[in-house]
């Protein structure tokens, strides 16, 4: 029904600001155009569609499975400080989780490496990145050199950093190297020991000094670090007993993001968190109620600048920033 107005009532300001929204929304109009019809500046279309904006005269409605990972973005990349969030639509099925973002990931480092700025790109293993590679579109980058980032492991795993950081290099038509130290030491003294190692120092260097690289994360329950790559002698219930919520890169961390109290800690092979916060893109890729915590551990210790995660998962981090910041408990 519309509604009666008297002629001393008309607002024009009004008037125009939903004259303009109609026809650029609408009709379809560009802001040159409308400026045309209107007899104004294209400037001052462009300030007026921001007006009716703000008024709230001019409402966008988006109507696709898209909309709600749209929005949840914005949030995370305003709640954690991101350069960038991508956010998949949540799985049905709780074994699609990681084939989802395996592909959102995939899709963005199609991006990433095709930018001719970067010559230096760094990645990890796991399950989430072994299965973005798969989800790449090839590019030629004959410029480009991919590094894999963490140490080897000495039992079998159908998940191989050597094999991964292969494949992406051949979608890339780029050089790679790896990163031939193990994933941990014996003991702190042999980590040390080893890094000092020249060919070690050089490559944990050409680490340092990636434009760019992608990690994964994984809990302390079933991840791919507590079935293939922990040493035998350490204990994963003594990890979560001192606070142990996941890894990252091998380092065990406790939901606030520091590093737990534990020897594995400086028994791990490869470049520090402090290492990660001067890259300029960290990219991690991780979702999944069990993965929750230690997501939430990383981009609270603040060296991720890119999150590739699910519907589910980034409202889970919302609602715990909301709670900390409601001065409730972080659990």
């Amino acid at each position: 029904m519309s509604r009666s107005i008297k002629i001393d009532q008309i607002d024009e300001e009004e008037q125009l600001l939903v004259r303009l929204a109609w026809a650029c929304e609408i009709e379809g109009l560009t802001q040159a155009d409308a400026a045309a019809r209107f007899g104004i500046t294209r400037l001052r279309v462009n300030k007026a569609l921001g007006e009716a904006r703000r008024r709230g005269i001019l409402r966008i409605s988006i109507d696709s499975i898209y909309a709600a990972a749209a929005d949840l973005e914005w949030q995370l990349e305003r709640a954690f400080g991101l350069s960038r969030a991508l956010v998949v639509p949540s799985a049905e099925n709780p074994a699609s989780v990681t084939p989802l973002i395996s592909a959102g990931l995939g899709s963005y480092l199609g991006v990433v490496l095709s930018d001719p700025s970067l010559h230096t790109f760094g990645m990890s293993w796991g399950n989430t990145l072994n299965l973005a590679t798969r989800f790449m579109q090839p590019i030629d980058r004959p410029d480009l050199e991919i590094v894999s980032i963490m140490g080897g492991i000495a039992r079998g795993s159908d998940v191989n950093g050597y094999e991964i950081t292969t494949r992406l290099a051949d979608l890339c038509n780029a050089e790679h190297s790896f990163f031939t130290a193990p994933l941990f030491a014996s003991s702190a003294a042999s980590q040390k020991m080893f890094i000092q190692q020249d060919v070690v120092a050089e490559m944990l260097d050409k680490i340092r000094a990636c434009g760019a690289v992608a990690l994964a994360t994984g809990d302390l329950f079933s991840s791919l670090l507590v079935r293939d790559a922990l040493p035998k002698d350490i204990d994963v219930e003594e990890l979560r007993a001192l606070g142990g919520v996941g890894d990252i890169i091998g380092l065990v961390l406790d939901e606030s993001g520091a590093l737990i109290d534990h020897p594995v800690n400086q028994r791990v092979i490869g470049v520090s968190l402090d290492d990660l916060m001067t890259i300029p893109n960290v990219i991690l890729a991780a979702g999944g109620p069990h993965k929750v915590a230690v997501i939430n551990a990383a981009l609270l210790r603040g060296f991720v600048n890119t999150l590739v995660t699910d519907e589910y998962t980034a409202r889970a981090l919302l609602e715990k920033t909301m709670s900390v910041d409601a001065g409730g408990s972080k659990d």
